[in-house]
C-alpha cells in the first residue's frame, strides 16, 4: 500500500510538473516550489484538482508499464548475455527447428507457412534486439518496441496466410477484429466508411500478386502503435519508479 501511495503521489507530481517547477523532484536547496500570490494559488490548486481524475485513469496504465518493463528487462538481460547476433542465432535455431519438424511431419503448405512465419519472427526479433542496444529511450520507444510487437503478432498472420489449414484460427479472427476496430475506434468522423470504400481487407494486394497483404498491413498498423504505446508506458514507469540501475 505504501508503494501504491508513492506511485500515485509521484504520478500526480508529474502532472503538476507540466505547469509548475520543482514538483516531481524538488531542489535540494530550494525545495518544492509553492504558490505565493492569490493568482498562483488559484491556478496551482485548480491544476491539482484537474489532475486527480487523470491520475485515476493513468495509474492502471502505469501498472501495465511496470509489467512491460519487467519482461522487457528480462529480454534485455538475455540479449546482453548472448549479444544481438547470438539472439538472432537462437531465434533462427528455434524457428528453424520448428520449420524442419513441420517439413517431416506436416503437409507442405503447412511447412511453408511456418517457414514464412519463421523468417518474419527472426528478422523482427533481431531488429528489436539491435535497436534496444543502440542506446537511448527515444530509439527504444520509436523502433525497438514496435519490432518486438511485430515479432509477436506478424508470424501467426504469415503462417495463416500461407497455410489454409490454420487460416481459420488466424485470418477469420483478424477479420472480426478489423471490423470491430472500424466500428469503434475509427467510427469517429466517418473514417471507417472512408477506409471501407477505399480498401478491401481480403482482396487488397491481389492486384500486385501479393494475396493477404491487407492482413499483413493491418497487423503492422496494430503492432507499431501498440509498440509505441507500451514504450511510452515503460518510459512513464521509469519516471515514476526509476530502476535502481537507471
Amino acid at each position: 500500500m505504501e508503494a501504491l501511495l508513492l506511485d500515485v503521489v509521484r504520478l500526480h507530481e508529474t502532472w503538476m510538473e507540466v505547469l509548475f517547477p520543482r514538483q516531481l523532484d524538488p531542489s535540494a536547496v530550494l525545495g518544492k516550489w509553492k504558490p505565493e500570490t492569490v493568482v498562483q494559488k488559484a491556478g496551482y490548486y485548480l491544476w491539482a484538482v484537474l489532475g486527480g481524475p487523470l491520475v485515476a485513469v493513468a495509474y492502471p496504465l502505469l501498472l501495465v508499464g511496470f509489467a512491460t518493463r519487467f519482461y522487457a528487462t528480462k529480454l534485455d538481460s538475455a540479449v546482453a548475455r548472448f549479444g544481438v547476433v547470438g539472439a538472432v542465432i537462437v531465434a533462427t535455431v528455434v524457428w528453424g527447428s520448428l520449420t524442419l519438424l513441420a517439413h517431416f511431419q506436416l503437409p507442405t503448405e503447412v511447412m511453408l507457412g511456418i517457414g514464412g512465419a519463421s523468417v518474419v519472427a527472426v528478422v523482427s526479433a533481431g531488429a528489436a534486439a539491435g535497436f534496444s542496444k543502440v542506446g537511448g529511450r527515444f530509439v527504444s520507444v520509436l523502433l525497438a518496441y514496435p519490432f518486438a510487437m511485430t515479432a509477436i503478432f506478424l508470424p501467426p498472420v504469415v503462417a495463416g496466410l500461407l497455410t489454409p489449414a490454420i487460416s481459420t484460427l488466424v485470418i477469420d479472427p483478424s477479420y472480426d477484429l478489423a471490423r470491430w476496430i472500424l466500428d469503434t475506434f475509427l467510427a469517429v468522423g466517418g473514417i471507417n466508411e472512408t477506409l471501407r470504400g477505399a480498401f478491401d481487407l481480403e482482396t487488397f494486394g491481389e492486384q500486385w500478386g501479393v494475396a493477404g497483404l491487407g492482413y499483413v498491413l493491418m497487423w503492422l498498423g496494430i503492432s507499431i502503435p501498440l509498440g509505441w504505446f507500451l514504450g511510452v508506458l515503460v518510459s512513464l514507469a521509469d519516471l515514476i519508479r526509476p530502476q535502481p540501475d537507471a
